[in-house]
């Protein structure tokens, strides 16, 4: 697909950080395909079905929304991208040690897969202190989840903790 990138991750949950990384990534590419990765040796909040419905309802009101496009996958990313034919990939980096982890995952794909590049984007600012980490232990205690989350999201969580 040219003109096309992969946005892979866990997305468990989905965060007001990763929302912002895909509405400026919709701005550089025709088409942004959601990878989530789903591995069944990782403990998960939601299931791979579960975070696709929440991504979906997340976006349904975007005016971007039909450059959007949301697949799980197994495996290796790189085989993934080959499959979908998309030779960008986009990481979302926060802080340092995001940028550390993210840096050797792109040379590490890059050397199983030359003509894959990643492209590195920043959330806002005001939204680099948000992680999915952070999100579920906010949750677990029932602390206010409204600037971290999307609604849909801080109510799946918010049913989760509380079952």
């Amino acid at each position: 697909m040219k003109n096309s990138a992969l946005y892979p991750g866990s997305f468990d949950p989905l965060t007001n950080g990763h929302l912002d990384i895909l509405k400026r990534a919709v701005q550089m590419f025709e088409k942004v395909i959601i990878t989530i990765a789903v591995n069944n040796r990782k403990e998960s909040v939601f299931t791979g079905d579960e975070r696709e419905h929440l991504i979906k309802e997340a976006i349904k009101e975007k005016e971007w929304r039909d450059k959007v496009e949301i697949e799980q996958f197994t495996g290796l990313l790189i085989d993934f991208a080959r499959k979908k034919k998309v030779n960008v990939l986009l990481r979302g980096v926060r802080q340092i040690s995001d940028f550390e982890y993210e840096f050797r995952m792109a040379l590490t794909n890059r050397r199983l897969a030359p003509e894959i590049d990643t492209l590195f984007l920043m959330p806002d600012e005001q939204l680099t202190f948000i992680s999915a980490t952070v999100v579920k232990e906010v949750a677990f205690w029932g602390g206010d989840l409204s600037s971290f989350v999307p609604d849909n999201v801080a109510k799946a969580l918010r049913e989760k903790y509380t079952s």
